[in-house]
């Protein structure tokens, strides 16, 4: 009888108490760094053009691709390799594998993003406490320090190792007591962090300046094609959207859970935060700047080191603003952490599905994620061609949750899978446009991301070697992508037999 109820213990631990245990964990899964990292400076640049087409994405992209995906892990409840293929069928395991080894790669690295972050709160801290500090804050300083954490630190490589240990230790005791009971805290006190700081901004003088300025509509952007990708990749990047997390967050999921409920809230809720993060950086930007037009020019310059060179100095020149940067920091390293914790659990389950019992399975975790996020910890040139070859191979996932669909039939797909206990049903000739219109979306995205010159020799070297080693090249990309596809399909039959057949 003690065994029975250990056993029965041990499998409520695999599966989320109730319906919003499963919207925090994919709300902390998709409210990550890039929504107070990449979404304000983009915002800034382009404005409402940017916000009614990146919102527009979020329907046409991620949410189908979002509600596909969830529902083959509700269906099938094991991870993305055991999952996929049984979705898609035994021959195509490889793609499941695919999607678990850029996702992991990205894993890797969003450690390190979180070690950034809290440096940052360390700085912002010095910052409040020591006014001699304060008074030399410049943007050579910040451009230092920044560079000196970014390369060769040990002190990053410790705060990557130390954030690691941490989320597998919240995570190995199982969903319940893990991941759920961790987003229940993280996630309500990181958006009242990030309103208490919009609110904030938009009390200062020239504040509401930015909050007009981020709303304002230049009809002409409608015709910039940027504008378009940039908000697409955006709304994929930011959403998750074929990550393989969703699926893996479904996995422990209840029987009946509303799929398309929880992608909607899911969704809309990780654009809402990114909306308050913009609030929060843009006012700042016009409160600080000597004129609306220095604050415009500044925007539009589309600064990538916005967040750590920018930040801290406007919230220093903001009256008690050295404050509000220890809180935008801290709110910077939950949303970073939220994420990761996501993501590590994508890795536990990995293992869980071969058969290790969680805590061997997180132990195993733990070693694997750090030793191969030490390398991007010590190297920003490694971090950089991890998050360029990794970041677009999730464009190549999303594609991959796209395929599986249409191997099912996707008004078969939509009937069996999505709307079986769904509250809400999406018109079926929506999605079905979804599912076409995303291939060529896709494909058309990989292919302008890979023509933007990013590397002087994105193919051939000057001495016409494969210039694998440059850190944003063509080469790099394709080659660690057919590595991992190469791998998938010679050792497809051992991955279907190793985690579905083993089952």
């Amino acid at each position: 009888m003690k065994l029975l109820k250990f056993m029965t213990n041990q499998e409520n631990n695999q599966q989320f108490s109730s319906r919003w245990g499963v919207i925090l964990a994919s709300l902390g899964m998709a409210i990550g760094a890039g929504n107070l990292w990449r979404f304000p400076r983009l915002a800034g640049q382009y404005g409402g053009t940017f916000i009614i087409l990146w919102f527009m994405f979020l329907f046409i992209w991620s949410i189908p691709i979002l509600l596909s995906e969830f529902s083959i892990g509700k269906k099938f409840k094991r991870g993305v390799i055991s999952s996929f293929a049984q979705a898609a069928g035994k021959k195509y395991t490889w793609m499941g594998f695919f999607i678990t080894i850029c996702t992991l790669g990205i894993t890797f690295y969003y450690s390190v993003v979180t070690a950034w972050g809290l440096s940052y709160v360390g700085l912002s801290t010095n910052l409040v406490l020591d006014n001699s500090l304060l008074e030399q804050l410049n943007q050579p300083f910040l451009e230092n320090y920044w560079n000196n954490i970014s390369t060769g630190n040990l002190r990053t490589v410790s705060l990557h190792i130390f954030c690691v240990l941490f989320a597998v230790f919240m995570l190995y005791k199982g969903v319940q007591q893990g991941l759920e009971k961790v987003n229940k805290i993280l996630i309500p006190s990181l958006l009242f962090l990030i309103l208490l700081v919009s609110a904030v901004a938009l009390s200062t003088e020239n504040g509401p300046k930015g909050l007009v300025y981020m709303f304002s509509i230049d009809v002409d952007l409608f015709l910039n094609s940027k504008v378009w990708i940039e908000a697409v990749t955006q709304s994929a990047w930011s959403t998750g959207a074929g990550w393989g997390l969703m699926l893996t967050i479904a996995s422990y999921s209840r029987e009946k859970e509303d799929v398309t409920f929880n992608i909607l809230i899911s969704g809309i809720g990780n654009n809402l935060a990114s909306i308050i993060a913009g609030v929060a950086i843009l006012p700042s930007v016009f409160a600080i700047a000597s004129s609306d037009a220095q604050a415009i020019e500044f925007l539009k310059s589309g600064n990538t080191a916005l967040t750590f060179t920018i930040i801290p100095l406007l919230f220093a020149k903001i009256p008690n603003g050295e404050l509000l940067g220890v809180v935008f920091f801290v709110a910077f390293a939950m949303a970073a952490f939220s994420s990761l914790i996501s993501m590590i659990e994508l890795c536990i389950r990995t293992f869980t599905d071969l058969k290790f019992n969680r805590n061997k399975a997180s132990l195993i975790t733990a070693i694997l994620c750090i030793a191969m996020g030490f390398p991007s910890a010590y190297s920003l040139d490694f971090f950089s061609n991890q998050d360029w070859v990794w970041g677009l191979g999730l464009l190549i996932s999303g594609l991959f949750i796209v395929f599986a669909v249409h191997r099912n039939g996707i008004q078969q797909f939509k009937d069996d899978f999505i709307d079986k206990d769904s509250s809400i049903k999406v018109p079926t000739v929506f999605y079905k446009f979804t599912m076409f219109i995303n291939i060529p979306i896709g494909l058309f995205l990989i292919w302008w991301w890979m023509s933007q010159g990013y590397s002087a020799y994105p193919w051939f070297d000057e001495n016409g070697n494969w210039n694998v080693m440059d850190v944003y090249s063509n080469a790099t990309i394709v080659t660690q992508w057919t590595v991992v596809i190469l791998f998938g399909i010679i050792f497809n039959k051992w991955l279907y037999h190793k985690f579905v057949d083993h089952e």
